[in-house]
């Protein structure tokens, strides 16, 4: 299998699903869902407020996946996001639970004027970029000047992987600073996404039942198998501290 194929499986065929499943549990498991692998609310309102998101600030979610992390902003900060994806199913997904505008784009190639956006984040994305360069060069472009980028990394903490997820480069901290320095970006806020609060039972749960519903409905699709077996890689890597997640705000220096 592919790298492509294996990140379609991933994030393309699941979103499909994710939205059909929501359909059939309810709008309240949608936000819950939407935010996996995102990080957990408690660092999504983190980054939020650090990048001062309010009413009337322009978001960009630069590989937004189903739309998750933009509507928790949207719903508790008052402000209108726009999203971006290249995956066509995650696209259609993200209209289906939430109707916000989405365009089919990767990050390293965004559709949008310079300086466009008050502020944009990009989340758990840059792992898995074929330019991680290029991508970070977008966000700075996009954003106004004066304005704020919001960053979940996942870091490579030991020279090796002992095993690895198709479609992933995971940086060490020395790299991701050269890329940033490259990008001219500069690092204002930085946290560990494994200090924040795990999210309470009642959004877990809703969480779990979505992925329990996928599971009984497409268990036995090699493209459902294929997208656990990549979450179970990065699931261990990051119990075992060969991976780890970073919140970063990120100003064009």
């Amino acid at each position: 299998m592919t790298d492509d194929e294996a990140m379609a499986d991933e994030f393309d065929t699941m979103a499909a699903w994710t939205a059909d499943a929501v359909a059939e549990l309810g709008p309240e498991h949608a936000v819950p869902a939407g935010c996996r692998g995102s990080g957990s609310p408690a660092a999504l309102r983190w980054l939020a407020g650090r990048l001062g998101l309010g009413p009337g600030t322009r978001l960009l979610d630069c590989g937004a996946g189903v739309g998750g992390p933009a509507e928790l902003a949207a719903r508790e900060f008052g402000m209108r996001p726009v999203l971006a994806e290249p995956m066509l199913s995650a696209c259609r997904a993200s209209a289906r639970l939430f109707g916000r505008p989405v365009v089919a784009a990767a990050g390293e190639r965004l559709p949008f004027a310079d300086g466009m956006f008050d502020a944009v984040w990009s989340l758990g994305v840059l792992c898995t970029a074929p330019d991680q360069a290029g991508l970070l060069a977008e966000l700075r472009r996009v954003v106004r000047p004066g304005g704020r980028i919001g960053l979940v990394a996942y870091l490579r903490t030991v020279r090796r992987l002992p095993e690895q997820p198709e479609g992933n480069s995971f940086r060490t901290d020395a790299e991701l600073a050269g890329l940033l320095s490259a990008a001219r970006l500069g690092v204002l806020e930085q946290a560990e996404l494994a200090d924040f609060a795990a999210p309470g039972p009642d959004w877990q749960a809703a969480a779990d039942r979505v992925d329990e519903l996928i599971e009984r409905r497409h268990g036995s699709d090699p493209r459902w198998q294929t997208a656990r077996h990549q979450e179970q890689i990065i699931g261990r890597l990051i119990s075992d501290g060969r991976v780890a997640g970073r919140v970063l705000v990120l100003s064009p220096a």
